[in-house]
């Protein structure tokens, strides 16, 4: 191997192989240089950290005027990039607010009362990648997509409980499956919970069936899924919607793999994996008294993140070449012509946002074959979802999807447009923006938070925000 290698040069964070198999990234150290957690460090060795308070944060701050979920340093090719994260009193630097800005070696800023100090190492870290552009029907080219690849491969064998996040329409049960049928347990049953779909009165019963005479109406015994799964694996959809009462029995399951049917008293041994979904902030949750810690850290022995499509636009002429196959396959079994589709209505597809993932992007092209005249899928035929790009924007109610998927899918463009819009309108300042969305600051912070939208402070925020001010405004 080169000396490149040990001796990376300092412009170069993360890059490739020469046969594409490895990517290598810079590792780098943060120290709190002065304040109330002087001396603690991180060594960054992965793209993405988070600082904050919170307990789930790779450095926890024990500071009051940190916020739970404060910033974020990402590795980028172009270098280390500190973001902040929608925080109460924000990051400052050289006596300035910042919101995103590239770190140089020794670059100094504060978080809360903490002066953090940056500085690239001279080690690399390398990072497996997947010679392959699927994991079972998950598909990718990307060098995200192959590193979760990477990551799966390995994971699926064992009978680690494996957590996956990502936002609604990323694929996350598609890889599940795959989880499934990567591993030992695949000639064993397969079976999934949708908690946000499921009556929160029915998950317990779902989960754990009932012993006969337990309630009224149950006049006779029934496993729940656990016992059904037995062998196989479980996978629990939207874990974050799990109510919080029963969360303790969940957790003494994985613990102790015996269930207890409701009414029941003799433990029923079973032997089922847990692989769980959410598109939720489940480290946000546990900070506000909504789910368990010690769940989460039993669900997410392995935790993985699944990119939205927006950030990685490589793979969409992957994604259309796979379903514009599926569709030409149906069309030809109907006696009809098959369709392609021209470049600038490829290029069209990479540039949009696709706040609905992968699933926007199928449903776009399905209309679109449906649409489009003559032999050929042209740009104008392209309709888009709500809030989309491009001339032609409709609803775009699809009843062929599950009313859940249509329902969620709506949802989420419509908070993501009416956020960045209301935010770009009142220059960032949360608290008036705030007041004209009739919403309590700390839940527009959040819901700005979750969609990557900058949300700053008022003007008297600001001054409580300044680095001079002693009484900094806890988060």
């Amino acid at each position: 191997m080169s000396n490149e290698i040990h001796k990376p040069e300092e412009t170069r964070t993360v890059f490739l192989s020469e046969q594409h198999d490895l990517k290598y990234l810079r590792a780098s150290q943060l120290v709190v240089a002065d304040g109330a957690d002087k001396g603690r460090a991180l060594t960054i060795e992965k793209e993405r950290v988070m600082i904050g308070r919170s307990s789930g944060a790779d450095l926890t701050l024990n500071d009051p005027s940190v916020s739970y979920v404060h910033a974020e340093i990402v590795a980028s090719p172009e270098g280390h990039r500190l973001r902040d994260l929608g925080s109460t009193n924000g990051i400052f630097m050289l006596g300035h607010r910042v919101r995103d800005v590239f770190l140089r070696p020794g670059s100094e800023f504060l978080v809360g009362n903490n002066l953090l100090r940056f500085q690239p190492l001279d080690t690399l870290v390398k990072i497996p990648l997947s010679l392959r552009d699927r994991f079972g029907q998950a598909l990718g080219r990307s060098v995200r997509m192959r590193e979760l690849f990477a990551v799966l491969e390995k994971a699926a064998a064992s009978d680690l409980p494996i957590l996956v996040r990502g936002e609604t329409g990323t694929g996350k049960e598609l890889l599940a499956t795959a989880i499934h049928n990567y591993s030992l347990r695949k000639n064993r049953p397969m079976l999934v919970l949708d908690c946000g779909a499921t009556p929160a009165n029915l998950i317990e019963d779902t989960l754990f069936g009932h012993e006969k005479g337990a309630f009224t109406g149950a006049e006779a015994a029934r496993r729940g899924l656990f016992e059904e799964a037995d062998g196989g694996t479980l996978f629990i959809d939207e874990v974050g919607e799990l109510r919080l009462d029963l969360q303790p029995k969940l957790l003494r399951v994985l613990e102790q793999q015996v269930v207890q049917r409701i009414g029941g008293v003799r433990p029923i041994p079973v032997n089922t994996r847990i692989v769980s979904a959410t598109h939720r902030d489940l480290w946000g949750m546990v900070d506000e008294g909504l789910f368990r810690q010690d769940l989460l850290y039993r669900l997410s022995v392995v935790e993985v993140i699944v990119p939205p499509l927006r950030e990685r636009p490589e793979d969409v002429p992957l994604l259309v070449d796979h379903f514009m196959t599926d569709f030409n396959r149906a069309r030809e079994a109907t006696g009809r012509d098959t369709l392609e589709i021209d470049e600038e209505a490829l290029v069209f597809l990479q540039s949009h946002p696709w706040p609905g993932n992968v699933r926007e992007l199928r449903n776009a092209l399905e209309r679109a074959m449906h649409l489009a005249e003559g032999r050929r899928i042209r740009r104008s035929d392209l309709v888009l979802d709500l809030f989309g790009s491009g001339p032609r924007t409709t609803l775009g109610v699809d009843t062929r999807v599950a009313y859940k998927d249509a329902k969620a899918r709506l949802t989420e463009q419509f908070e993501r447009a009416y956020l960045k819009q209301l935010m770009e309108e009142e220059q960032g300042n949360l608290s008036s923006a705030s007041r004209r969305a009739g919403l309590a600051r700390h839940h527009l912070r959040k819901l700005c938070r979750g969609y990557d939208i900058p949300c700053g402070t008022s003007g008297r925020e600001e001054e409580l925000d300044d680095d001079t001010n002693p009484d900094r405004t806890p988060a």
